[in-house]
């Protein structure tokens, strides 16, 4: 029988590790706000913290039983082209459900439909940097339709890949998405 282990973090004294003392906003875009934070750590020793605020977002693992749909793009950051599963995230759209979100950008990147979308986990994109957070979703029932990209993902291209091919892609450097290598992972563990 397999039983899922529970892992607590516990705080010495119920205090927090990092006191806030104030907060600044740097710069504001529709997409992010980065902020500088004033803090007091656990010896009592000032010190700042730039934080970038971003929406949370949804990452889609779309599975039809034998092979994962991945998109292609540019991603202006590192100056390359990435393969990754579908995600993204909604500024305009904050309060919309994760399953909706999700939903939402399978179809837009890649013109799927899916019938289910089962929650696999939730990742921290970069804690050390940014307060982002993603659900992840494996998408089955998977029909296709157009796709409906945002301007910003016109050079976008979608292609199904086996699963040998996704863990070879993994392995040789061609993934090399965070987010993506974390959520596949989860889509592992699911399987056990």
């Amino acid at each position: 029988m397999h039983c899922r282990r529970r892992f607590r973090v516990r705080q010495t004294g119920g205090v927090p590790f990092i006191e806030s003392l104030a907060s600044r906003e740097i710069y504001r875009n529709p997409w992010m706000v980065l902020r500088e934070d004033d803090i007091r750590r656990p010896d009592g020793s000032a010190g700042i913290y730039a934080v970038v605020d971003k929406p949370a977002y949804a990452l889609v693992v779309p599975y039809d039983g034998h092979r994962f749909k991945l998109v292609e793009q540019f991603r202006y950051p590192v100056g390359a082209r990435r393969w990754e599963f579908p995600q993204g995230t909604a500024p305009d759209l904050a309060h919309v459900e994760p399953a909706e979100l999700a939903a939402r950008e399978l179809r837009e990147e890649t013109g799927l439909r899916a019938t289910s979308f089962e929650a696999l986990g939730r990742i921290d994109t970069a804690p050390g940097l940014t307060s982002q957070r993603g659900w992840v979703f494996l998408a089955t029932g998977i029909s296709e339709g157009e796709a409906d990209r945002e301007h910003e993902e016109q050079d976008m291209r979608s292609a199904w890949f086996s699963r040998a091919d996704v863990e070879e892609m993994m392995d040789s450097g061609v993934i090399v998405d965070s987010q993506s290598i974390a959520a596949y992972g989860l889509f592992l563990l699911r399987g056990r």
